[in-house]
C-alpha cells in the first residue's frame, strides 16, 4: 500500500512512498491537519543519496511496530532537504541548539504549530521507539512542559538571527594573515586537507588559498594546496574509472569514501582543479577536470542539458558495491596487465577495504611504477588506460546506483560556472557549448517574469527559488556572458539581483535572508552566513554585488557588499575554513581591482589569452560591437579589437596588443 508521498516527484520522498508509516509531504494542508488533530509533528529530513537515511528507513520506517506508534501519535512529515533547504535549515538549527551537532537523517519533533521541542539524527530502532513513546506521553500528560520547551528553543533560534555588528576599522590583509596562520595549525602535512576525519573536499577553501597564495607567495600554503589536490585525485574518493568525486572520505587518507556523488561537489571541484591548473599547469589537474566533466555529462545530464542532483552511495542495497573490486575479478579481467595495474592502483594492503574488496587508489607517481616494471611513462599510461577501459566496460554491467533526477537551479548554476571556467582555461569548445546550453535550459524553465527564479521544476511540482538559487545562477550567467559575449546574460543577472534586493535583503538587519519574503513563512526567517561544502548564499550574493557594481556602475551594490563583509571580519579571523568565500571577497577589496574591456571582432581570442595570465582580481567586459553597458559604452572602434585596462576610475590608452595589456594590468596588481 502507498502512503501520501506517492503523489510527490522527489526521488527521496518516493523512496518512502510504500512505508507503513503514514507519511505526508510538507505543505499547508499537512500543517493544518496537525493543528486540527492536535498532534505532535515529526519532521524527518534527508536526501536520496544519504546512506544512513536508508539504514533508518530499513530499521524503523519499514517496520510495522514502529509505524503503528508513529501513525497513532504523530503527523509524520518527510522532507527532501535538497528541495526544501529552508525547512531543513530551521530544524537543523534547532537540533544543533539542543545537541551541539547535526546531520542526516534529521528527525525533529515539533508542536502542532511547527515550533520544535526535541530532535536528533539517526536513532537505532529501539531507541527510536523509546523517543516516540516518551514524547507522546509528555504531550499527553504535561503539554505545558512541551510548550515551554518550544518557546525557549524558538527564542534561541530567533536570537541566532539577530543582526551582526558592522566592523568600523578599515579592511586589512592582517585579518587574512591571522586567519590563514590559525588555519595552518589544522593542515594535514602528510595527506593534505584537514588533519582529522572524515575529510570533505571543501573546494571553496582551496579556491581562497589559491588566491591568497597568488598575492602572498606563502610556501606552506602552496605546498598544502598541491598536496591536497594530488592526494584527493589519487585517493579512493575519486572514481579512477569513471571520473568524479564522492562526497567525502571516511578516513584521513582520502581512501574509503562515502560513495555518493553529488553534483555540487563535482561542479566546485571542476572549478578548483581548473583554477589550480591556471596557476600551475599540472597534467593531473587537467585530467581530473576532463574526466569529471565526462562523468557529469554522462551520468548526471538530461537530454535538455539540465544536470541531475546525485548518484546514490548504494547499489543493490550495499554501499560502494558498484565501485569496488575483488582481486580475483581483476586478475581474470586484466590477465598479463594485472600486476602493473595492481601496483598502480594499490590492489594490496593499502587499498584493501573490507569483505575482500579493494578501493582503487594511488600512492605514488607514474615514474616510480614505470621504473619498477621496466617501462617508460608513456608505455605505462597506455597499459593503465587499456586496463581502465576493460574495467569500465565490465562495471557498466553492474546494477548502477540510484539516480536523484531533481534538477536544482543552484547546483546547476555551480556546474554551469565550472564549465565556463574550464572553457576559458582549456579552450575546449565542448565545455563552452555545455555551459551555454545549460544556461539556456535554466533561462527557459526556471527564470520567471519580474526576476523571479524557481528552484525545482517537475511534472507536478514547482518550488520557488531560495537565495542560493539566485546567487549561483547569477554567478553562472556572468560567466556565460564572458564566454558568449552576449549581453542578455549580464542584463538577466541585474534583473535577478534586483529581485533579491527587493525580496531577500534587509537593510535594517544588514543581511540577505535565505527565504523570499513573498513566499511561505516558517517559524523563523534564517540567513546563511558561514561557508560550508557549498559557499553561503549570503557570501556569494555579496561577491555578485561587488562584480555587478562595476558592470552597471551601481554604487549601492558595492555599498551593500562592503557592509555585509564588515559583519564577518571577526569570523574570518577566527575560523577561515568557515568563511573562505567571504575571505575571497575581502581580497577583492584589498587588492587593486582591474577592469579589462575588450571591444571588437577578436574578443574571444584575446579574452582567453588574457584570462589565462591575469590575476584573480581582474574583471572582464567584452563586446563585438557598440554597447550601452557602462563599462563598454563609447569604446567600439570599427575594424579594431581594442583592450582597455582601467584601475581606480582611470584607464590606460587602448591597445590591440595582449602583451602590452598584460604589462598595463601587472602594474600595481600585487
Amino acid at each position: 500500500m502507498a502512503n501520501n508521498l506517492i503523489k510527490e516527484s522527489s526521488p527521496y520522498l518516493l523512496q518512502h512512498a510504500h512505508n507503513p508509516v503514514n507519511w505526508y509531504a510538507w505543505n499547508e494542508t499537512t500543517l493544518e491537519l496537525a493543528k486540527k488533530e492536535n498532534k505532535l509533528i515529526l519532521v524527518s529530513i534527508g536526501y536520496s543519496a544519504c546512506h544512513w537515511c536508508h539504514v533508518m528507513e530499513h530499521e524503523s520506517f519499514e517496520n510495522e511496530e514502529v509505524a503503528k506508534v508513529m501513525n497513532e501519535h504523530f503527523i509524520n512529515i518527510k522532507v527532501d532537504r535538497e528541495e526544501r533547504p529552508d525547512v531543513d535549515m530551521v530544524y537543523m538549527g534547532a537540533v544543533q541548539l539542543m545537541t551541539g551537532q547535526g546531520g542526516w537523517p534529521l528527525n525533529c519533533f515539533a508542536l502542532p504549530d511547527g515550533r520544535p521541542i526535541y530532535g536528533g539524527t539517526y536513532f537505532p530502532k529501539q531507541q527510536w521507539i523509546n523517543v516516540l513513546m516518551n514524547l507522546a506521553d509528555l504531550f499527553k500528560t504535561n503539554p505545558d512542559k512541551a510548550y515551554e520547551y518550544a518557546a525557549n528553543l524558538t527564542d534561541g533560534l530567533e536570537h541566532l538571527e539577530m543582526p551582526k555588528s558592522i566592523e568600523t576599522s578599515p579592511f586589512s590583509m592582517d585579518s587574512l594573515r591571522k586567519s590563514v596562520n590559525k588555519w595552518k595549525q589544522g593542515f594535514d602535512l602528510e595527506f593534505g586537507g584537514p588533519n582529522r576525519a572524515p575529510k570533505f573536499p571543501l573546494p571553496n577553501n582551496y579556491l581562497f588559498l589559491l588566491q591568497y597564495n597568488y598575492y602572498e607567495h606563502d610556501f606552506l600554503v602552496k605546498k598544502h594546496i598541491d598536496l591536497t589536490l594530488t592526494k584527493m585525485a589519487w585517493g579512493g574518493i575519486y572514481d579512477h574509472l569513471g571520473g568524479g568525486f564522492a562526497r567525502y572520505s571516511t578516513d584521513v587518507f582520502w581512501k574509503v569514501p562515502h560513495f555518493e556523488k553529488m553534483l555540487y561537489d563535482n561542479a566546485q571541484l571542476i572549478s578548483l582543479y581548473t583554477q589550480a591548473y591556471k596557476q600551475q599547469e599540472n597534467e593531473l589537474y587537467k585530467r581530473v577536470v576532463y574526466e569529471t566533466i565526462d562523468c557529469v555529462q554522462r551520468d548526471l545530464m538530461n537530454t535538455d542539458h539540465g544536470f541531475y542532483s546525485a548518484l546514490d552511495a548504494d547499489s543493490e542495497g550495499v554501499e560502494g558495491k558498484f565501485y569496488v573490486w575483488q582481486k580475483e575479478e581483476l586478475e581474470n579481467l586484466l590477465a598479463d596487465h594485472y600486476k602493473v595495474f595492481a601496483d598502480y592502483y594499490c590492489v594490496n594492503e593499502t587499498g584493501y577495504w573490507e569483505h575482500d574488496n579493494y578501493v582503487l587508489m594511488r600512492d605514488t607517481d607514474d615514474s616510480a611504477i614505470a621504473l619498477k616494471h621496466g617501462l617508460d611513462t608513456q608505455e605505462l599510461n597506455q597499459k593503465i588506460d587499456s586496463c581502465k577501459e576493460i574495467l569500465f566496460a565490465e562495471r557498466k554491467k553492474r546494477v548502477a546506483p540510484g539516480l536523484d533526477h531533481k534538477v536544482l537551479a543552484s547546483w546547476n548554476g555551480l556546474q554551469c560556472k565550472a564549465l565556463a571556467e574550464a572553457y576559458l582555461v582549456f579552450e575546449e569548445k565542448r565545455f563552452k557549448d555545455l555551459a551555454i546550453a545549460n544556461a539556456n535550459y535554466l533561462l527557459k524553465n526556471y527564470c520567471q517574469k519580474n526576476g523571479q527564479l524557481l528552484r525545482v521544476v517537475n511534472e507536478n511540482t514547482t518550488i520557488s527559488g531560495f537565495l542560493d538559487d539566485y546567487a549561483f545562477v547569477i554567478d553562472a550567467f556572468i560567466a556565460v556572458y564572458l564566454i558568449s559575449g552576449d549581453e542578455q546574460w549580464l542584463l538577466k543577472t541585474k534583473e535577478l539581483t534586483d529581485y533579491t534586493l527587493l525580496n531577500f535583503y534587509s537593510e535594517k538587519n544588514n543581511t540577505f535572508f535565505y527565504t523570499d519574503a513573498s513566499q511561505e513563512k516558517l517559524i523563523v526567517r534564517k540567513a546563511e552566513w558561514s561557508d560550508n561544502v557549498i559557499p553561503a548564499s549570503g557570501s556569494q550574493m555579496a561577491i555578485n554585488l561587488k562584480q555587478l557594481a562595476i558592470y552597471f556602475d551601481e554604487k549601492r551594490y558595492a555599498h551593500i557588499a562592503e557592509n555585509l563583509l564588515k559583519s564577518v571580519i571577526a569570523e574570518i579571523e577566527g575560523y577561515g575554513p568557515g568563511y573562505s568565500n567571504w575571505a575571497m571577497l575581502l581580497l577583492q577589496f584589498l587588492k587593486p581591482q582591474t577592469e579589462v574591456v575588450i571591444v571588437g571582432k577578436s574578443v574571444n581570442e584575446k579574452l582567453i589569452e588574457l584570462y589565462k595570465q591575469c590575476s584573480p582580481n581582474v574583471i572582464f567586459a567584452i563586446s563585438e560591437q557598440s554597447s550601452d553597458l557602462p563599462l563598454v559604452k563609447d569604446r567600439y572602434v570599427e575594424g579594431k579589437t581594442n583592450i582597455y585596462v582601467c584601475k581606480n576610475n582611470s584607464c590606460q590608452l587602448p591597445t590591440e596588443s595582449v602583451k602590452e595589456a598584460l604589462t598595463q594590468i601587472e602594474k600595481g596588481t600585487i
